[in-house]
């Protein structure tokens, strides 16, 4: 059996991506000013970039560069040196959670290799249906709600009545929640936040059984990353919330009767993810402030080893000011 040698694992580096966007951006939390929570992560995050050996290229952003100053599709990423990746970046998932303090907003950045992550184009949302592993290949996106409900249940050795699901709590979603009532099941409602919902479906030990709902497209090839990580299943079918948006996804030719997989959205198992809790939740803690400083709670994996870490960090504001660009602490802390 031929072995290889450990080779650097990057989503080590992508960790300190994500906290810094996380401990950028709290400084926000429930000021009700998503816009410089969200600018305050994207600064971090660049920052950070600049740092690490890789050829990257922003394909998941904050939008395209006439849109998005920095983190735009299509912008360059690290040092210039090292392998050709594909980025895919959400410096806070959950701005409006963020604007109002309520649980869940994460940082979340993802690596793969050049030209392995499903491009959406025009396509801004998709239907989801994510399951850890012990659910895997039992499911159908295009059979009924209370179907797949059973068949997650008996995977799991649950009861129907046992079983909750993370929806997003929107207007489209009205017909959808009735199914899952009606079949028994139980649910967690959400805001915002679907990357997070995935990552608490497929989290052993969570209070999340299974995600189902329409979400961000860009959402979905994040979670995807960590879903084919974690050995978990998503299925989507894109799904254009207006006809303006349907009319470009189906003129750009992409299927909105195809179902795609993980395999689908990312297409490499060399892949890395990062995420940090920014304000709390129940499967990632936000950052708490100290007073010296800050303590942040993050999870990191490697596709190739399925190596998978919950990392809590204590960070010295004295220090980091030092020798950081990155304002991480009030004007007393930085003075």
């Amino acid at each position: 059996m031929s072995q290889e040698t450990p080779q650097r694992n990057l989503a080590l580096d992508l960790v300190r991506v994500t906290e810094a966007a996380a401990l950028a951006s709290s400084r926000w939390l429930g000021k009700g000013d998503k816009e410089h929570g969200d600018f305050a992560a994207v600064e971090a995050m660049r920052l950070s970039f600049s740092a690490i050996d890789i050829k990257g290229t922003v394909v998941i952003g904050e939008g395209e560069k006439d849109e998005a100053p920095m983190l735009y599709n299509g912008e360059k990423l690290g040092t210039g040196n090292g392998p050709e990746v594909d980025v895919a970046v959400d410096p806070v998932e959950g701005t409006r959670l963020l604007a109002f303090g309520r649980p869940n907003a994460i940082a979340v950045v993802a690596l793969a290799p050049r030209g392995t992550m499903y491009n959406p184009g025009p396509a801004f949302y998709m239907k989801k249906m994510t399951v850890p592993s012990e659910a895997k290949y039992q499911v159908d996106i295009k059979a009924p709600v209370a179907e797949n409900l059973r068949r997650v249940a008996k995977a799991l050795g649950k009861s129907v009545d046992d079983m909750v699901v993370f929806v997003l709590d929107k207007p489209r979603h009205a017909g959808l929640i009735r199914e899952i009532r009606e079949a028994g099941a139980r649910i967690q409602l959400h805001t915002d936040g679907d990357v997070a919902g995935a990552l608490m479906a497929i989290t052993p030990g969570g209070e999340v059984d299974m995600m189902i709902g329409t979400g961000g497209t860009p959402e979905g090839i994040l979670a995807a990353v960590a879903i084919r990580i974690m050995g978990g299943e998503m299925q989507c079918m894109l799904d254009p919330q207006s006809d303006a948006e349907r009319e470009s996804v189906q003129q750009a030719g992409y299927s909105l009767e195809r179902v795609l997989t993980v395999d689908d959205l990312v297409k490499s198992d060399d892949v890395f993810f990062a995420a940090t809790g920014i304000s709390g939740g129940t499967f990632l803690k936000g950052v708490e402030f100290t007073g010296k400083g800050a303590v942040t709670h993050s999870m990191v994996m490697r596709g190739k080893t399925g190596t998978f870490r919950l990392i809590e960090a204590q960070h010295s504001f004295s220090k980091l000011m030092r020798i950081s660009a990155i304002e991480y602490g009030t004007k007393n802390e930085r003075a």
